[in-house]
């Protein structure tokens, strides 16, 4: 009989301890895939489409000064399917450069009509010589150095958000 009882007991508590991961499930998961763990930004996803297909990534929003001065400086590490994405209004040209960012970057500027106006491949790490777009940008995308080219994506090519 307290062999029963203690069986019964485990199973009871065994039950019970299974319940806060269930409560912690697909809602908890979503907010973890919705902000970014070393940024704290949010996290969105993008596509570029073109000629060579199309391309989802998951990018950090940086939608505020704050966020948009830091970058990804001092980021060690940038998957493939990651990157930032800076939003402007689409009414005048932007400049980047690498201060305190260890990384190669593709920095790709994306024109008013949404589409990549032109590339900044490669770009040095830890330089401070900057890049520019050329014309106005309605957004600023980043990149693991190298990517561009390994996918495809070229000047021309559309970019949603």
């Amino acid at each position: 009989m307290a062999r029963g009882l203690a069986g019964l007991a485990a199973a009871l508590l065994a039950a019970c301890s299974a319940q806060p991961a269930a409560e912690a499930g697909p809602a908890a998961d979503v907010a973890a895939e919705t902000t970014h763990p070393v940024s704290g930004l949010e996290v969105i996803p993008l596509t570029v489409t073109g000629a060579s297909g199309t391309h989802r990534f998951a990018v950090e929003l940086a939608d505020s000064p704050e966020a948009q001065r830091r970058g990804l400086m001092f980021r060690t590490e940038l998957p493939d399917d990651a990157g930032m994405i800076f939003p402007y209004d689409g009414t005048t040209a932007q400049s980047f450069w690498m201060k305190n960012t260890p990384l190669p970057l593709d920095i790709i500027f994306i024109g008013p009509d949404g589409r990549i106006s032109n590339i900044a491949a490669m770009t040095e790490p830890y330089s401070l010589e900057s890049v520019y777009s050329v014309g106005p940008v309605l957004g600023v995308l980043e990149l693991r150095g190298g990517l561009a080219s390994e996918l495809g994506i070229e000047p021309g090519d559309k970019v949603d958000w």
